[in-house]
């Protein structure tokens, strides 16, 4: 089954950091995989392409032949690979069945601009299983309006690109450091996006000590947005710190289960535990809130904010017992461990 992920986002929330992890995550678990550079203006690449549309494009040519900006000129490039759709379709066909696809982070792109689902409609025609994989700095979560205006920005994406979506709120390690002990709520109630009322209060809080006065005005228009998300109500995320192993296997399994990939010759059970050989049964598994592997919010809030230093060292000692089973490391304390690292 061939699978294209497709990890979006702004500039700063981690695609190219994703497609890297990936990477090497499957690489781990021997599960073919190919990555590859969709950004004409990525300089730094952190992971092994299979292919680069620089290539095919040169954005700083396009902007100094087509007279336009950084912007303009990757939206440029985006429709010249629409253009050359033939070229994209030949890099593919040498990738292994899993690609992960690593766009640019312009918003245009996910909000209006038609270059990229034009290209990911077409892919789909030629028999790809599409994930988009909707990335948000979890930084979001310290200022209320932040988090209110990246619901909108996830609900827009949601409906410009109509394929399953995985929405992520990455860098949750460094959640902590950010401000995120001071949350006025847990983080299940960010990551469910339920009963968004709550947030009216904090809202009109913010508003009154960022100096614009709020009044009855926005407090009206925040009720109107909170409806609209609420009345969508296809908005969830999952959590991501990606050089933690669990946290990207709860990651992973949620991209499979949204491409279907878990659920081939899959069957669920009935009430008495006999197999069950219709499509519904796969059907029943893929809406089911038990799948294997998915990561409990509390877990996750315990592990990276309540007690962050905590695990860290306790996570720390693993690796090097680990480590030194192995052999990499010598039998010694992990006193003498850390000092020699130090030094």
């Amino acid at each position: 089954m061939r699978t294209l992920i497709l990890p979006i986002g702004p500039p700063g929330a981690g695609k190219s950091t994703l497609t890297n992890g990936l990477q090497q995550f499957m690489t781990a678990i021997a599960r073919p995989c190919s990555t590859a550079n969709l950004d004409p203006a990525n300089d730094n690449i952190p992971y092994e392409a299979a292919f680069d549309v620089r290539e095919l494009v040169d954005v700083d040519e396009i902007m100094e032949r087509e007279e336009l900006g950084p912007n303009g000129g990757v939206l440029w490039a985006m429709e010249e690979v629409e253009a050359n759709f033939d070229w994209l379709e030949e890099k593919l066909a040498l990738c292994e069945e899993t690609v992960v696809l690593d766009p640019p982070g312009q918003p245009e792109l996910m909000v209006h601009h038609m270059a990229l689902p034009k290209i990911l409609q077409r892919l789909e025609k030629v028999g790809y299983r599409i994930v988009v994989v909707q990335l948000l700095d979890s930084v979001v979560l310290t200022r209320p309006s932040l988090y209110l205006s990246s619901l909108l920005l996830c609900v827009r994406g949601m409906l410009h690109l109509p394929y399953p979506v995985v929405n992520v709120l990455t860098k949750i390690d460094n959640l902590k450091a950010v401000g995120g002990a001071d949350l006025p709520f847990n983080l299940d109630f960010y990551t469910e996006v339920q009963d968004l009322q709550h947030l009216l209060p904090v809202l009109a809080a913010e508003q009154q000590s960022s100096g614009g006065g709020g009044g009855e005005k926005w407090d009206r228009l925040n009720e109107a947005l909170v409806s609209l998300v609420e009345d969508f109500g296809l908005v969830a995320f999952e959590t991501l710190a990606v050089e933690d192993r669990q946290s990207m296997t709860s990651l992973l399994r949620a991209i499979d289960r949204a491409s279907g990939y878990v659920f081939a010759g899959a069957r669920a059970t009935d009430e008495e535990g006999r197999t069950l050989d219709d499509e519904a049964s796969v059907w029943a598994q893929a809406m089911s809130e038990q799948w294997v592997g998915k990561m409990d919010v509390r877990d996750v809030q315990e592990r990276w904010i309540e007690r962050k230093e905590e695990c860290d060292e306790v996570e720390r000692k693993q690796w090097e017992e680990e480590a030194r089973l192995a052999g990499a490391l010598p039998e010694q304390s992990a006193a003498s461990v850390v000092r020699k690292h130090a030094e």
